[in-house]
Formats: C-alpha cells, sequence, structure tokens
C-alpha cells in the first residue's frame, strides 16, 4: 500500500447529505458541503485545496444539483461525478442501499449492511 495515496473528498450540497453519506462510508473520506451553488472565489479556494486527493463530486438530481455539477465539471474536470438515480432526486432521501451502491462503485467502501435492501 503506497502511504502516498490520495485522500478522498466527497463533495455533497447539504448537511443532510452529508450526515447520510457519512453513516454508510466506511473507509476515512473528506465530505465537503458546498450548501448551494457557489461562486468562482469560494470554488477556486475549494480547487486549490483539493489538489492531488481523490475528488468525487455527489449532487442531487435536480435543477440546483446539475448546475453545481456543470460549474464543478468547468471549473475541476479532474472530479469524478456519482449520480444518484432521478427517482430519488436528492442525495439525503436515496435510501441508503441505493447510495452505497453508488458510493460502491467508485471504489470508495462502504459498510456491508447497507448493500442489502432489507
Amino acid at each position: 500500500m503506497n502511504d502516498s495515496q490520495a485522500e478522498k473528498v466527497i463533495i455533497v450540497e447539504g448537511t443532510s447529505d452529508k450526515r447520510k453519506v457519512k453513516n454508510i462510508v466506511k473507509e476515512e473520506v473528506e465530505i465537503i458541503c458546498t450548501n448551494g451553488t457557489m461562486g468562482i472565489s469560494k470554488l477556486d479556494d475549494m480547487i486549490d485545496s483539493l489538489y492531488g486527493k481523490d475528488v468525487y463530486i455527489l449532487v442531487d438530481a435536480d435543477e440546483a444539483g446539475e448546475k453545481l455539477r456543470k460549474q464543478f465539471k468547468r471549473e475541476f474536470p479532474e472530479a469524478e461525478h456519482l449520480y444518484i438515480d432521478k427517482m430519488y432526486r436528492e442525495v439525503a432521501s436515496s435510501p441508503e442501499h441505493h447510495l452505497a451502491t453508488v458510493l460502491l462503485s467508485a471504489n470508495i467502501d462502504v459498510y456491508a449492511q447497507y448493500l442489502d435492501k432489507g
């Protein structure tokens, strides 16, 4: 295992999203809330702090989430985008098993109990 391996960072929109993801993720990850859309200077500061890390964008499947996703695609193309099913609309209201599957598909370790639909 390489100790210089980049940290993982998941960017979400709000604190309820952060709490939900934090409960599911088993490994050490940093979860950052944008609290909605961001100004360019705030986004630039965030991007500077994320240099060299594995960054994942996990936002709601709604208009505000798509606007934020487009902003990240333009300003931080290295980030990997994770998508929840549109029928759930929000990260916070997505079932745990769905979020766990989405996170696991990005090689983010999750607690096994969340992979069961039970």
